[in-house]
Protein backbone atom coordinates (compact mmCIF):
# COMPACT_ATOMS: atom_id res chain seq x y z
CA UNK A 1 0.00 0.00 0.00
CA UNK A 2 2.79 2.39 1.11
CA UNK A 3 4.05 1.83 -3.08
CA UNK A 4 1.17 4.09 -3.93
CA UNK A 5 2.80 7.12 -1.85
CA UNK A 6 4.87 9.96 -3.26
CA UNK A 7 5.53 11.16 0.20
CA UNK A 8 8.32 10.04 2.23
CA UNK A 9 8.20 12.46 5.20
CA UNK A 10 5.64 14.44 6.70
CA UNK A 11 6.30 18.49 8.38
CA UNK A 12 5.29 19.13 11.60
CA UNK A 13 3.66 22.62 12.29
CA UNK A 14 3.74 22.44 15.63
CA UNK A 15 2.31 24.60 17.74
CA UNK A 16 4.04 27.85 17.02
CA UNK A 17 6.30 29.50 14.41
CA UNK A 18 7.22 32.37 17.03
CA UNK A 19 11.07 32.12 17.86
CA UNK A 20 10.38 33.79 21.51
CA UNK A 21 7.05 31.81 21.98
CA UNK A 22 8.97 28.53 20.67
CA UNK A 23 11.54 28.70 23.28
CA UNK A 24 8.53 28.95 25.94
CA UNK A 25 6.76 26.11 24.42
CA UNK A 26 10.32 24.33 25.12
CA UNK A 27 11.13 24.99 28.98
CA UNK A 28 7.34 24.79 29.56
CA UNK A 29 6.35 21.43 27.67
CA UNK A 30 10.21 20.01 29.61
CA UNK A 31 8.81 20.51 32.94
CA UNK A 32 5.69 19.21 32.26
CA UNK A 33 7.03 16.12 30.95
CA UNK A 34 9.24 15.39 33.60
CA UNK A 35 7.11 16.31 35.85
CA UNK A 36 4.32 13.30 34.19
CA UNK A 37 7.71 11.14 34.03
CA UNK A 38 8.10 11.56 37.89
CA UNK A 39 4.60 11.40 39.26
CA UNK A 40 3.99 8.46 37.34
CA UNK A 41 7.26 6.66 38.03
CA UNK A 42 6.80 7.69 41.88
CA UNK A 43 2.89 5.93 41.75
CA UNK A 44 4.63 2.80 39.78
CA UNK A 45 7.37 2.07 42.46
CA UNK A 46 5.08 2.55 44.91
CA UNK A 47 2.44 0.40 44.13
CA UNK A 48 5.22 -2.37 43.02
CA UNK A 49 7.35 -1.72 46.36
CA UNK A 50 4.22 -1.59 48.58
CA UNK A 51 2.40 -4.43 50.78
CA UNK A 52 -0.13 -2.33 51.51
CA UNK A 53 -1.16 -1.15 48.23
CA UNK A 54 -1.75 -4.65 47.05
CA UNK A 55 -5.80 -4.42 46.36
CA UNK A 56 -6.77 -4.78 42.81
CA UNK A 57 -7.34 -0.91 42.24
CA UNK A 58 -3.92 -0.25 43.07
CA UNK A 59 -3.11 -3.02 40.40
CA UNK A 60 -5.00 -1.06 38.01
CA UNK A 61 -3.67 1.81 38.95
CA UNK A 62 -0.03 0.59 38.27
CA UNK A 63 -0.92 -0.08 34.93
CA UNK A 64 -2.63 3.09 34.17
CA UNK A 65 0.75 5.00 35.50
CA UNK A 66 2.45 2.83 32.95
CA UNK A 67 0.27 3.67 30.16
CA UNK A 68 0.26 7.45 31.01
CA UNK A 69 4.10 7.32 30.60
CA UNK A 70 4.15 5.69 28.05
CA UNK A 71 1.23 7.47 25.80
CA UNK A 72 3.28 10.75 27.34
CA UNK A 73 6.49 9.68 26.27
CA UNK A 74 5.18 8.50 22.33
CA UNK A 75 4.60 12.22 21.85
CA UNK A 76 5.90 14.42 24.21
CA UNK A 77 9.85 14.30 23.55
CA UNK A 78 9.36 14.50 20.19
CA UNK A 79 7.65 17.61 20.15
CA UNK A 80 9.96 19.11 22.56
CA UNK A 81 12.58 18.43 20.63
CA UNK A 82 11.23 19.58 17.29
CA UNK A 83 10.44 23.03 18.84
CA UNK A 84 14.09 23.93 18.90
CA UNK A 85 14.64 22.98 14.87
CA UNK A 86 13.10 25.16 12.16
CA UNK A 87 11.60 22.97 9.98
CA UNK A 88 10.58 20.02 11.89
CA UNK A 89 9.95 16.72 9.91
CA UNK A 90 8.63 13.12 10.55
CA UNK A 91 9.79 10.24 8.15
CA UNK A 92 6.55 8.13 7.07
CA UNK A 93 7.22 4.94 8.69
CA UNK A 94 8.36 7.22 11.98
CA UNK A 95 5.06 8.60 11.50
CA UNK A 96 3.14 5.88 11.62
CA UNK A 97 4.86 4.10 14.36
CA UNK A 98 3.52 7.25 16.12
CA UNK A 99 0.21 6.55 15.16
CA UNK A 100 -0.17 3.12 16.45
CA UNK A 101 1.75 3.71 20.02
CA UNK A 102 0.25 6.77 20.84
CA UNK A 103 -3.21 4.60 20.17
CA UNK A 104 -1.89 2.04 21.65
CA UNK A 105 -1.02 3.83 24.74
CA UNK A 106 -4.75 5.75 24.64
CA UNK A 107 -6.98 2.75 24.28
CA UNK A 108 -5.34 1.02 26.96
CA UNK A 109 -5.95 3.99 29.35
CA UNK A 110 -9.78 4.20 28.56
CA UNK A 111 -10.11 0.17 28.84
CA UNK A 112 -7.92 0.34 32.84
CA UNK A 113 -10.59 3.51 33.38
CA UNK A 114 -13.16 1.06 32.58
CA UNK A 115 -11.84 -1.59 34.98
CA UNK A 116 -11.07 0.73 37.62
CA UNK A 117 -14.77 1.51 37.47
CA UNK A 118 -16.19 -2.48 37.33
CA UNK A 119 -13.69 -2.51 40.45
CA UNK A 120 -15.11 0.38 42.09
CA UNK A 121 -18.82 -0.73 41.26
CA UNK A 122 -17.96 -5.05 42.45
CA UNK A 123 -15.98 -3.26 45.79
CA UNK A 124 -19.20 -1.22 47.05
CA UNK A 125 -22.03 -3.07 45.68
CA UNK A 126 -21.07 -6.45 45.42
CA UNK A 127 -18.70 -6.61 48.72
CA UNK A 128 -19.35 -9.90 49.89
CA UNK A 129 -18.38 -11.40 46.11
CA UNK A 130 -15.27 -9.14 45.78
CA UNK A 131 -12.65 -11.05 46.46
CA UNK A 132 -13.66 -14.11 44.18
CA UNK A 133 -15.11 -11.62 41.36
CA UNK A 134 -11.75 -9.41 41.32
CA UNK A 135 -8.76 -11.98 42.07
CA UNK A 136 -5.37 -11.65 41.29
CA UNK A 137 -6.43 -14.15 38.35
CA UNK A 138 -9.32 -12.20 37.01
CA UNK A 139 -7.43 -9.02 37.42
CA UNK A 140 -4.51 -10.27 35.29
CA UNK A 141 -6.93 -11.55 32.82
CA UNK A 142 -8.95 -8.58 32.86
CA UNK A 143 -5.77 -6.31 32.28
CA UNK A 144 -4.32 -9.06 29.36
CA UNK A 145 -7.46 -8.36 27.52
CA UNK A 146 -7.26 -4.58 27.81
CA UNK A 147 -3.75 -4.79 26.10
CA UNK A 148 -5.19 -7.54 23.25
CA UNK A 149 -7.79 -4.83 22.16
CA UNK A 150 -5.72 -1.64 22.48
CA UNK A 151 -3.70 -3.54 20.19
CA UNK A 152 -6.33 -4.93 17.83
CA UNK A 153 -8.13 -1.12 17.92
CA UNK A 154 -3.94 0.61 16.70
CA UNK A 155 -3.33 -1.78 14.33
CA UNK A 156 -6.84 -0.80 12.62
CA UNK A 157 -5.84 3.13 13.03
CA UNK A 158 -2.40 2.28 11.18
CA UNK A 159 -3.91 -0.44 8.30
CA UNK A 160 -6.44 2.53 8.03
CA UNK A 161 -3.40 5.15 7.51
CA UNK A 162 -1.37 2.81 5.21
CA UNK A 163 -4.35 2.25 3.45
CA UNK A 164 -4.06 6.27 2.43
CA UNK A 165 -2.27 7.28 -1.19
CA UNK A 166 -0.07 10.80 0.18
CA UNK A 167 0.89 12.47 -3.22
CA UNK A 168 1.81 15.96 -1.50
CA UNK A 169 0.95 18.05 0.10
CA UNK A 170 2.92 16.75 3.60
CA UNK A 171 2.36 19.51 6.10
CA UNK A 172 0.58 18.23 9.38
CA UNK A 173 -0.80 20.95 11.04
CA UNK A 174 -0.60 19.44 14.66
CA UNK A 175 2.24 18.76 16.57
CA UNK A 176 1.86 15.16 16.15
CA UNK A 177 1.32 12.34 13.80
CA UNK A 178 -2.90 11.52 14.16
CA UNK A 179 -5.24 9.59 11.56
CA UNK A 180 -7.79 12.81 11.43
CA UNK A 181 -5.14 15.02 10.43
CA UNK A 182 -3.80 12.60 7.69
CA UNK A 183 -7.07 12.16 6.28
CA UNK A 184 -6.29 15.79 4.85
CA UNK A 185 -3.71 15.13 3.30
CA UNK A 186 -4.53 11.93 1.66
CA UNK A 187 -5.13 12.04 -2.72
CA UNK A 188 -8.15 10.07 -2.16
CA UNK A 189 -11.98 10.61 -1.08
CA UNK A 190 -11.48 9.87 2.84
CA UNK A 191 -15.54 9.45 3.67
CA UNK A 192 -15.45 5.92 4.07
CA UNK A 193 -12.40 6.17 6.03
CA UNK A 194 -13.39 9.03 8.04
CA UNK A 195 -16.26 6.97 9.01
CA UNK A 196 -13.99 3.95 10.33
CA UNK A 197 -12.39 6.73 12.23
CA UNK A 198 -15.73 7.84 14.08
CA UNK A 199 -16.84 4.56 14.67
CA UNK A 200 -14.07 3.05 15.89
CA UNK A 201 -12.36 5.63 18.24
CA UNK A 202 -15.41 7.37 18.58
CA UNK A 203 -17.71 4.40 19.67
CA UNK A 204 -15.06 3.55 22.02
CA UNK A 205 -14.38 7.05 23.91
CA UNK A 206 -18.60 7.19 23.84
CA UNK A 207 -19.20 3.81 24.53
CA UNK A 208 -16.97 3.77 27.24
CA UNK A 209 -17.71 6.87 28.95
CA UNK A 210 -21.14 5.81 29.30
CA UNK A 211 -20.18 2.26 30.96
CA UNK A 212 -18.24 4.83 33.49
CA UNK A 213 -20.35 7.19 34.42
CA UNK A 214 -23.19 5.16 34.18
CA UNK A 215 -21.18 2.31 37.00
CA UNK A 216 -20.26 5.61 39.22
CA UNK A 217 -23.93 7.04 39.25
CA UNK A 218 -25.25 2.99 40.60
CA UNK A 219 -21.99 3.31 43.20
CA UNK A 220 -22.97 6.71 44.03
CA UNK A 221 -26.65 5.52 44.95
CA UNK A 222 -25.85 2.51 46.86
CA UNK A 223 -23.21 4.05 48.45
CA UNK A 224 -26.92 6.14 50.44
CA UNK A 225 -26.99 2.94 52.63
CA UNK A 226 -23.41 2.95 53.83
CA UNK A 227 -22.60 4.31 57.04
CA UNK A 228 -20.61 7.65 57.47
CA UNK A 229 -16.78 6.53 57.79
CA UNK A 230 -17.29 3.94 54.88
CA UNK A 231 -19.45 6.23 52.44
CA UNK A 232 -16.31 8.86 52.82
CA UNK A 233 -14.13 6.68 52.26
CA UNK A 234 -15.86 5.08 49.33
CA UNK A 235 -16.66 8.36 47.57
CA UNK A 236 -12.80 9.99 47.83
CA UNK A 237 -11.95 6.94 45.57
CA UNK A 238 -14.84 7.20 43.30
CA UNK A 239 -14.12 10.77 43.07
CA UNK A 240 -10.69 10.53 42.37
CA UNK A 241 -11.57 8.22 39.20
CA UNK A 242 -14.16 9.94 38.10
CA UNK A 243 -12.12 13.36 37.63
CA UNK A 244 -9.41 11.27 35.99
CA UNK A 245 -12.22 9.93 33.31
CA UNK A 246 -13.29 13.29 32.99
CA UNK A 247 -10.20 14.79 32.24
CA UNK A 248 -9.51 11.93 29.35
CA UNK A 249 -13.03 10.98 27.81
CA UNK A 250 -13.84 14.63 27.53
CA UNK A 251 -10.95 15.84 25.00
CA UNK A 252 -11.24 12.00 23.47
CA UNK A 253 -14.63 12.60 22.64
CA UNK A 254 -14.56 15.80 21.28
CA UNK A 255 -11.52 15.01 19.49
CA UNK A 256 -13.16 11.63 17.69
CA UNK A 257 -16.84 11.35 17.28
CA UNK A 258 -17.27 14.53 15.19
CA UNK A 259 -16.14 14.78 11.48
CA UNK A 260 -12.68 15.35 10.05
CA UNK A 261 -13.49 19.20 10.17
CA UNK A 262 -10.36 21.74 12.21
CA UNK A 263 -11.54 24.07 14.61
CA UNK A 264 -9.32 26.66 16.51
CA UNK A 265 -9.38 24.91 19.63
CA UNK A 266 -7.73 22.01 18.66
CA UNK A 267 -4.25 22.25 19.87
CA UNK A 268 -5.05 23.12 22.63
CA UNK A 269 -7.63 20.30 23.05
CA UNK A 270 -4.78 18.29 21.78
CA UNK A 271 -2.33 19.27 24.06
CA UNK A 272 -4.17 18.71 27.19
CA UNK A 273 -5.28 14.89 26.50
CA UNK A 274 -1.79 14.15 25.27
CA UNK A 275 0.53 16.21 27.84
CA UNK A 276 -1.67 18.02 30.61
CA UNK A 277 -3.91 14.04 31.28
CA UNK A 278 -0.79 12.28 32.13
CA UNK A 279 0.85 14.65 34.44
CA UNK A 280 -2.90 15.47 36.22
CA UNK A 281 -3.57 11.55 36.37
CA UNK A 282 -0.93 11.43 39.25
CA UNK A 283 -1.48 14.47 40.94
CA UNK A 284 -5.09 13.58 41.71
CA UNK A 285 -4.33 10.11 43.06
CA UNK A 286 -1.72 11.63 45.55
CA UNK A 287 -3.43 14.60 46.62
CA UNK A 288 -6.82 12.59 46.85
CA UNK A 289 -5.60 9.48 48.22
CA UNK A 290 -4.31 8.83 51.84
CA UNK A 291 -3.13 5.30 51.05
CA UNK A 292 -0.89 6.15 48.55
CA UNK A 293 0.07 9.09 50.45
CA UNK A 294 1.04 7.43 53.62
CA UNK A 295 2.80 4.36 51.08
CA UNK A 296 5.05 7.04 49.73
CA UNK A 297 6.03 8.20 52.86
CA UNK A 298 7.07 4.78 54.22
CA UNK A 299 9.17 4.22 50.94
CA UNK A 300 11.30 7.28 51.87
CA UNK A 301 10.99 6.93 55.04
CA UNK A 302 12.78 3.48 54.85
CA UNK A 303 15.25 4.56 52.14
CA UNK A 304 15.94 7.26 54.24
CA UNK A 305 16.95 4.43 56.67
CA UNK A 306 19.09 2.83 54.83
CA UNK A 307 21.19 5.65 53.01
CA UNK A 308 22.10 6.47 56.98
CA UNK A 309 22.84 3.55 57.67
CA UNK A 310 25.23 3.15 55.02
Amino acid sequence: MQLNNNVAEFILLGLTQDPIRKKVVFVTFLLLYLGTLLGNMLIIITIKTSPALGSPVYFFVFHLSLSDTCFSTCIAPRMIADVLLKNATISFNECMTQVFTSHFFGCLEIFILVLMAVDCYVANCKALHYRTMMSHQVCGVLVAVAWVGSIVHSSAKVFLALSLPFCGPNVIDPYFCDLKPLLKLACTDTYVTNLLLVSNSGAICTVSSVMLMSSYIVVLHYLRNHNTEGRKKALSTCASHIIMAILFFGPCIFMYTRPATTFSKDKMIAVFYTIGTPLFNPLIYILRNAEVKNAIKMLWSKKLISDDKR
